[in-house]
């Protein structure tokens, strides 16, 4: 996209960018295209193209040491720290991963303080053998930090994986923003499309060393929450995007095996857990879902960013009607004017809003009451695998009955010396005033409890109720670049930039309209616009930088690229009580990938009354995702990226 294109963005341009035949966004998009009309030369038989000849010992250095392993006895398991994944990385703190083996795939020979480990092909671990355990691999930061490779070795939290038979790995990772390598390598790049990059690299080690590890590498399955639960969908939707090429090369990301094979960067599974994704469209899709219910703050009529909230919404109602998402009936789901112009109608509306219902049909049919409601937590959530990295003491809950008044709760975050949070509680003691609570006078919800039928009457008393907005219009690419998605698209040169194209255009066309409202800035036009078009390291724009970073771009095959990969199975959780993520967003990603030819399984789950996190309807979320990672995988081995 050349800078020209990217300054006089139209509406219809920008569809037609982020539309079902938009394929500018990607830097693998700069190929030339043929020109119209052109006659067509005749054919001519040629010879079969020679195979271009590979280095098979280009990549030698990544092959794992059998003889390196270390074993803890008592948990009966081997695993290797700090194994650099690519050739020349640009962090090696951040880039290099560890591996978690279950004992009984091995047999060993002690050799000093280590161990030389073969396969034992004849194993089992659960439903498993050495060829068809899958993999486990956690995106370790819902904020999008880096993820440093664990130095130190803890078993905690790794039992549920390893003994289950899965393999577990924990591959770091640079964050949001570039740094400073505390060895001697001096500043390396973050930001995206970085993150992706890496963790594409350590598949891609996987499977040079498969011949050696007691796994399936085409069972790798990435989880994560938030910031880390979208990189895990990205990895999931853009298998062997050529977009990445580049940046893999630039990492000596290895191409190919010690056989000349070429490999893949394709994962079977991604359970996601909040997904924060899908940047081209994060701001206009929360004005839609939340911020055109609310006047307060930077919504409050008589201010500029009222009048962009109200366009942002627009936006997306039009962005969403271009997606062309169907439901599982296959009926287009589209977004309709009401009488007042905004587009809160049709069957778009009316899917959301029975996802909705269905969660709290779910909720109210196996809770029991009295009911002790937890305030919501937005604090980081970590994975096992690094020691350095922990929630931090226990917590301890004190309740106080509720009987339907005000639901509203201080949250106490001192700690005694023992290190124990306490946290204080609502009780409702029946469902009435539970439900009387929330309807707050304004009967947006009801529940039948002899039919176990639910049903909100629309998204604005469910929204004022259980969703009001928490951010500011521009929620995630600020106004002032201060959020932590502007440091996402940030350059080594300017480490926090604007990256919203919807944003941009409307401030560059709509600018004489809120020139006369509250609080604008002319400048605002010249920043949006000129942030688009900066280039990193790569020489590849922002809004570049941006499309690449969106699953909804490859599953809907806006990238022009034909040849890339998608996981099989997919498990996406979000809690309905958040406003950190869109769950509009969220419901778009469940929608395109159930309608993806390559897809086997979706299971979306809109937990009631949970927030931005490891929302769950029941159970321990690490439970259910083991049990849902050996669900997906049947004692005989697949081939889930072919």
């Amino acid at each position: 996209m050349g800078e020209g294109q990217a300054v006089n963005l139209t509406r219809r341009s920008l569809l037609s960018l982020f539309g079902l035949g938009g394929a500018a966004g990607l830097a693998a998009c700069k190929q030339s295209q043929d020109q119209a009309g052109q006659k067509p030369a005749e054919s001519k038989p040629q010879e079969a193209p020679e195979e271009p000849e590979v280095d098979l010992d280009e990549f030698e250095d990544l092959a794992l040491d059998m003889a390196a392993w270390h074993y803890d006895e008592i948990n009966d398991c081997y695993y290797q720290l700090s194994l650099p994944y690519c050739i020349t990385p640009g962090s090696e703190q951040y880039e290099s991963l560890a591996i978690f083996v279950p004992g009984p795939y091995f047999t060993s020979k002690k050799k000093g303080d280590k161990f030389e480990c073969t396969v034992d092909e004849t194993a089992q671990v659960g439903s498993f053998t050495p060829a068809t355990a899958p993999i486990a691999m956690p995106v370790n930061s819902s904020l999008c930090s880096a993820q440093e490779c664990p130095t130190t070795y803890e078993y905690d939290g790794l039992g549920r994986y390893l003994q289950a038979g899965i393999v577990y790995v924990y591959a770091g990772f640079r964050g949001r923003s570039g740094g400073y390598e505390s060895t001697t390598q001096g500043y390396f790049s973050g930001g995206a499309p970085w993150i992706a990059a890496d963790l594409k690299a350590a598949v891609r080690y996987l499977r040079y060393n498969a011949g050696v590890l007691p796994a399936d590498t085409d069972r790798v399955f990435m989880f994560g929450v938030g910031g880390g639960a979208g990189v895990a969908a990205l990895l999931g939707t853009s298998g062997n995007a050529s977009a990445y090429e580049p940046y893999l090369s630039e990492l000596g990301s290895a191409t190919h095996d010690a056989e000349g094979n070429d490999l893949s960067d394709a994962i079977g599974g991604v359970a996601a857990w909040c997904p924060m994704g899908s940047f081209q469209t994060l701001d206009a899709a929360y004005e839609w879902m939340m911020g055109q219910y609310s006047s307060d703050g930077s919504r409050a009529d008589g201010t500029w960013t009222k009048l962009l909230s109200t366009d942002l919404a627009e936006a997306y109602g039009e962005y969403v009607n271009s997606l062309g998402l169907v439901d599982e009936e296959g009926t287009e789901l589209r977004l309709d004017r009401i009488e007042d112009g905004s587009y809160a109608g049709g069957t778009y509306y009316e899917h959301l809003v029975n996802e909705i219902d269905k969660a709290a049909e779910d909720f109210f049919g196996r809770t029991d009451f009295p009911y002790a409601s937890l305030p919501l937590d937005t604090s980081e959530r970590y994975f096992p695998g690094n020691p350095m990295l922990g929630v931090g003491g226990s917590t301890e809950t004190e309740s106080k009955s509720h009987d339907g008044a005000d639901s509203s709760d201080a949250v106490d975050n001192s700690s005694d010396p023992s290190g124990v949070r306490r946290i204080e509680a609502t009780v409702y003691e029946t469902l009435e005033s539970y439900i009387t609570t929330l309807n707050g006078g304004n009967r947006w919800l009801t529940y039948n409890s002899s039919t176990g039928e639910a049903y909100i009457t629309g998204l604005w008393g469910f929204v004022m109720a259980c969703r009001n907005p928490g951010r500011d219009v521009c929620a995630y690419d600020m106004v002032d670049r201060s959020g932590l998605a502007n440091q996402l698209f940030g350059t080594d040169e300017q480490p926090s930039l604007h990256f919203d194209s919807m944003v941009a255009e409307l401030v560059e066309g709509q600018h004489d309209r809120y020139a006369k409202a509250e609080g604008w800035n002319e400048d605002l036009v010249a920043e949006w616009r000129g942030d688009l078009v900066e280039k990193d390291s790569m020489d590849v724009t922002v809004a570049e930088r941006v499309a690449m970073s969106n699953p909804i771009v490859f599953l809907k095959g806006q990238s022009g690229d034909k040849k890339v990969g998608v996981a099989s199975h997919w498990r996406i959780n979000t809690g309905l009580f958040q406003s950190e993520t869109t769950f509009a967003g969220e419901a778009n990603l469940a929608l395109a990938l159930a309608a993806h030819k390559r897809v086997k399984d979706v299971a979306f789950e809109p937990v009631w009354g949970a927030g931005y996190g490891l929302a769950e309807r029941a159970g321990d979320p690490e439970d259910n995702l083991v049990a849902w990672i050996l669900s997906c995988c049947p004692e005989s081995s697949e081939k889930e990226n072919s």
